[in-house]
Order: C-alpha cells, then sequence, then structure tokens
C-alpha cells in the first residue's frame, strides 16, 4: 500500500483589495515573489502599497517599501489621501521605507558590473528591524534602466527575487511596459525571475479609461 504524502495548500495573504482577493482566491502566495507589471499611471505603487497597508491594518503583519523611483517623503504625503498613515506606521514599528531613489543632483554613470549587494543587505536589516512578513519593491525598471548589459540585469534581477525569498518574506516587485499589449516588462526577462506575474491595464478606448488586471502566471495555483 502506497503511503501519500499530504502537503498543505499555499497560503494566500489579502491584499485589501476586494475583488482582486476574490479572483486570485484569497490573495499573493505566501512566502513568494509576485512581479506586477504595467503601464504609467495603471496603479503599480498604490497597489504595492496597499498590499502592505493591508497586512499591517488587518492581519499585523509588518511591511517594507524600497523605492527606487519616488522620494520616501513623497509616498507618505501621496498615501495620506488613501487613509494610510505611513508616519505613524513607522513611528509604531510597523512599517518603514528603504528609499533607493535618486538624489536629482547626481549623474548616474554606468561602468563595469553593478552589484547590488549593498542595497539587499538595506532591504534584509529593514526586514529584521520590523519584523516584516511583506516587501513592495517599486520599481525594477527605475534601477535598471541605464545599464545596456541584459546579461547583468537579469542577473541582478534574479539575486533580488533569491534574497527575497531567503529572507522569508512575501514579495511584490513592480516593472514597467511600455506598451499595454506588448512585452511583459521592459526588459524582456522580468516575467522569468518571478514564482508570480501579473498584468495591469490602463487601456484608453473611445475617450474611456478602462482598468483590468490579468493574472498571468500564478505557480503551482
Amino acid at each position: 500500500m502506497m503511503e501519500q504524502a499530504t502537503k498543505s495548500p499555499i497560503q494566500k495573504l489579502p491584499t485589501g483589495i476586494g475583488s482582486f482577493d476574490v479572483i486570485s482566491k484569497g490573495g499573493l502566495p505566501r512566502n513568494r515573489t509576485t512581479l506586477l507589471s504595467g503601464t504609467a499611471g495603471s496603479g503599480k505603487t498604490i497597489f504595492a502599497m496597499q498590499f502592505l497597508a493591508a497586512g499591517i491594518r488587518d492581519a499585523d503583519e509588518h511591511g517594507v517599501f524600497v523605492t527606487f523611483e519616488e522620494s520616501a517623503a513623497d509616498i507618505r504625503t501621496n498615501m495620506r489621501s488613501f487613509g494610510w498613515d505611513l508616519e505613524r506606521w513607522e513611528r509604531e514599528g510597523k512599517f518603514t521605507f528603504v528609499d533607493a531613489s535618486p538624489d536629482p543632483g547626481v549623474e548616474v554613470v554606468e561602468s563595469g558590473a553593478f552589484d547590488l549587494g549593498a542595497l539587499l543587505a538595506r532591504v534584509e536589516h529593514a526586514v529584521r528591524r520590523v519584523g516584516a512578513t511583506r516587501v513592495s519593491v517599486d520599481s525594477l525598471g527605475a534601477v535598471f534602466s541605464q545599464f545596456s548589459d541584459q546579461s547583468v540585469v537579469r542577473r541582478e534581477l534574479f539575486r533580488i527575487a533569491s534574497a527575497l525569498k531567503g529572507i522569508g518574506v512575501t514579495a511584490l516587485l513592480t516593472a514597467e511596459r511600455t506598451d499595454d499589449y506588448g512585452p511583459v516588462a521592459r526588459f524582456g526577462v522580468e516575467e522569468f525571475i518571478a514564482d508570480n506575474v501579473m498584468v495591469l491595464r490602463n487601456v484608453l478606448e473611445n475617450e474611456n479609461r478602462r482598468r483590468t488586471i490579468e493574472i498571468l502566471k500564478f505557480r503551482g495555483t
């Protein structure tokens, strides 16, 4: 008689976006990386922040937001309109930023190999400091856009995904695409580094915007 190994189904973390949690049957898979890709204005940053806000507000799960584009100060201001008091959560030790946004006064010059080791160390420190179980990274394209070597981009993207998995968090990574019905993301490799891939669209039809979300890949679920 053969013994059958019983395995628990993949757990999901609610995002706080009711309709998405319904179609995804619970939210984002726990302890996995999810790529969220979309054109400008499709809602990537808000989705990424709402995932963290829902964890803090509804499940006492702390969060880290890694920003490569907007400064932490600008994000704090922008998110107040959604009722998310990021500064209070920061004071309470439930949330923190890793601010890797560019300094407008510093010119970025590509030179040699690019290494994310120092940044990943900052992310891991932030996760440990607030006891985070959720991490959002916004956005991958912003940090890699100035690098022309696609093999370097692919290697470092894999490194980010592997590091986040190793820390044991559930991670949401945003990425840009140039067209609503073109390649999944800018570099053509982002979708291969994540366990799950979702696409946001903000399509103009007859002078009206139609927003949609597609679950392109949900590994094992």
